[in-house]
């Protein structure tokens, strides 16, 4: 099976509200796939539609060549999920929560696997502390711990360097290729960091109001669209919606 994850003519209604309208892509087998677009734009909307928690009103997504709403339980099995806005229950400690979490997904021998991923992201000395204590960073660190616990064939990632410094930024991006390379995990990231974005993603796509506007690889899109970075690229956007002197 070449596409992991296959998103068919999306669409979320809220009302009179369209936060998505007739979205579709692919993403390949160990491929990092990066989903952006400014605030308001439909990222987080069509995130949650992945991961079940929002039905839409119309349109298919399959994972692992099976329809999500039918399959949703054995699908979400092989996924995970980080988000720098969702927080972990903040009266456990550390330790609890992902021990939590390790007997949800069915680890195999849950502690070796805790013990594993705290070294790895640098919070071991924080094991012990009650969640709702961790700065913004521990906690952003702390949530992707819980996404690598049961060795996700699918992984969603909303701003996984959010509220990092720079240098621990740069730690998180290498374990994450690191990760991702070692057992070909398939992710969808969303970032507004456009250094994420750059080391990160083998492919993006742009979403502005709800439309899939452009694909294509970093580089590509600068060059497609003549902007001097991907930052110049999402600002534009931003602004505006589309690109000036565009070449299709």
């Amino acid at each position: 099976m070449d596409h992991i994850v296959e998103v068919r003519n999306l669409r979320k209604d809220f009302g009179d509200t369209t936060a998505v309208k007739d979205i579709s892509f692919s993403v390949k087998r160990g491929e990092i796939f990066g989903l952006l677009g400014p605030n308001g734009a439909g990222k987080t909307t069509t995130i949650h539609m992945m991961l079940g928690l929002t039905r839409p009103s119309q349109g298919h997504i399959k994972i692992f060549g099976q329809d999500l709403e039918q399959h949703r339980v054995e699908i979400l099995e092989r996924c995970n999920f980080a988000s720098a806005y969702v927080y972990l229950p903040w009266n456990l400690k550390v330790w609890e929560n992902l021990y939590i979490f390790a007997e949800i997904y069915g680890v195999n021998k849950p502690k070796e696997r805790i013990e594993y991923l705290l070294d790895l992201f640098e919070i071991t000395k924080l094991k012990g502390h009650i969640t709702g204590t961790l700065s913004a960073g521990e906690q952003t660190r702390l949530n992707l711990c819980k996404a690598f616990l049961n060795e996700p064939e699918v992984l969603l990632l909303d701003e996984p360097t959010a509220s990092l410094d720079p240098d621990l930024a740069d730690k998180v991006r290498k374990i994450l290729r690191q990760l991702q390379k070692e057992k070909s995990i398939t992710v969808i990231n969303t970032s507004h960091n456009m250094l994420d974005v750059t080391e990160l993603c083998d492919r993006i796509v742009f979403v502005h109001n709800g439309e899939l506007i452009a694909e294509g690889k970093a580089d590509e899109l600068m060059e497609r669209f003549g902007g001097a970075s991907l930052e110049e690229v999402f600002i534009t956007i931003a602004r505006g919606g589309h690109l000036e002197g565009a070449t299709k």
